[in-house]
């Protein structure tokens, strides 16, 4: 739940159901949480699970002290982090990101695989991930391949073409 929570803080979403509390709910599509953050985050490849406990009680420790520091109460029903508002997510979350501060290179790759999974779904491939309908690879507008197979972008990402292929340059796109 505060893995959830700060992977939601990093790339908001909408409540999975009413009552959740990972999730802030501040954005009315789905974030990090629904692109699979937590998959991505488990993954062998990541290299990041066999911190995950440690960060998550890392992270609530940070969340009790900031909490003590500006005078909140939280919920004692969940975790610390999970108790925050979302500003105050943010702002803990800023401070623990600052280059001042000695675990940012911890947070920041937190932030990180949330932002992977989003948009590129990580967790998955890629052609699972868009025929089950992936928040992040719809919301950025991924494309789907072609009939043939192959994918291609008919439009240049800048509106415009910004170099024109080589001569020898062959019909498949591949040099000469």
């Amino acid at each position: 739940m505060v893995l959830e929570a700060y992977a939601d803080t990093i790339l908001p979403g909408h409540k999975r159901w009413p009552g959740d509390r990972a999730v802030a709910g501040v954005s009315p599509d789905g974030g990090a949480v629904a692109a699979g953050a937590l998959l991505t985050l488990r993954s062998e490849e990541g290299g990041m699970a066999p911190a995950l406990d440690t960060l998550a009680d890392r992270l609530d420790e940070h969340a009790q002290e900031y909490a003590a520091e500006t005078g909140l109460d939280l919920d004692p029903t969940v975790p610390a982090f999970v108790s925050l508002d979302y500003p105050d997510r943010i702002r803990l979350v800023q401070r623990l990101t600052d280059p001042t501060h000695p675990e940012r290179e911890a947070w920041t790759g937190l932030a990180m695989f949330s932002v992977i999974a989003f948009d590129a779904a990580a967790h998955s491939h890629t052609e699972e991930a868009l025929a089950a309908g992936h928040v992040g690879l719809n919301i950025i507008g991924f494309r789907r391949p072609g009939p043939d197979g192959l994918w291609r972008f008919d439009t240049y990402s800048y509106g415009r073409q910004l170099a024109r292929p080589h001569p020898d340059t062959t019909p498949s796109g591949s040099p000469a």
